[in-house]
């Protein structure tokens, strides 16, 4: 049941098919993969450029837009298939772009160069994981999927009831969210659970390398890497300001 942390990668999504000759390869993955981050990093960069040219609040409009839809399509591609279509990934890319382009620039606006620093970390951490991986220091096992995924659960719950409070004027979660010790700490666990989610991610694309799947499922491949990737971006973000308030 539980193959992989990411909700967007499970077993249910291939099987073993020797009669099918366009098969899923770790090549079509990465190309997929450049495609689909250029399209998110040209989507950011405009609204990016909207800021830095006066346009402040057309890019803020764009960047909430970004965020709301992008949140919508994720959970759509999740429960209609869409997640094996090229034209749903590349689209979920660009509300992404949006959305990180305005949340980037906010950071930037209010601790400078901490745009840099968090896309080289996140660009290490993806590195490193996969130097891990396969280097077979980590066991994807099922029990390290159990605990990847009811870990995730956790965070996904206190995200959702910070974002209801949010909504609603309520209170803040405390300690989590602040430049304190324990904000920090969480940070860092956080960023450290969507590494080992990348460890997860990989297995499950190796797995459907070697079991032969349909080469459009390096599409949902893609996918899952983007949702894991910009987690870990935000994440790390958040841990740079907090350090920076500190």
């Amino acid at each position: 049941m539980y193959r992989t942390g990411n909700p967007a990668l499970n077993d249910s999504v291939f099987t073993i098919q020797d009669l099918i000759d366009d098969k899923m390869t770790i090549e079509g993955v990465a190309e997929k993969g450049l495609i689909t981050f250029f399209v998110m990093m040209f989507s950011g960069i405009s609204v990016f450029g909207l800021f830095i040219t006066g346009n402040a609040e057309l890019a803020f409009l764009l960047s909430i837009v970004g965020w709301v839809a992008g949140l919508i399509f994720f959970f759509v591609m999740l429960y209609t298939g869409l997640a094996d279509n090229p034209v749903a990934v590349l689209t979920y890319a660009a509300l992404q772009g949006l959305f990180l382009g305005g949340l980037t620039t906010l950071f930037e606006a209010l601790y400078p160069g901490i745009a840099i620093q968090a896309f080289l970390l996140t660009a290490a951490v993806f590195g490193g994981m996969l130097v891990i991986y396969r280097m077979g220091i980590i066991n994807v096992n099922d029990n390290f999927r159990i605990a990847v995924f009811s870990a995730m659960s956790a965070v996904f719950i206190v995200y959702m009831i910070t974002l209801i409070f949010a909504l609603v004027g309520g209170p803040e979660i405390p300690y989590i969210h602040g430049s304190g010790p324990i904000g920090i700490g969480f940070s860092l666990l956080v960023i450290g659970l969507g590494a080992l989610c990348l460890a997860a991610d990989f297995d499950f694309i190796e797995r459907g390398v070697e079991n032969g799947a349909p080469k459009q499922l390096e599409w949902r491949a893609v996918f899952g890497l983007l949702v894991t990737l910009v987690w870990i971006y935000i994440e790390i973000l958040r841990l740079l300001s907090k350090l920076a308030r500190d």
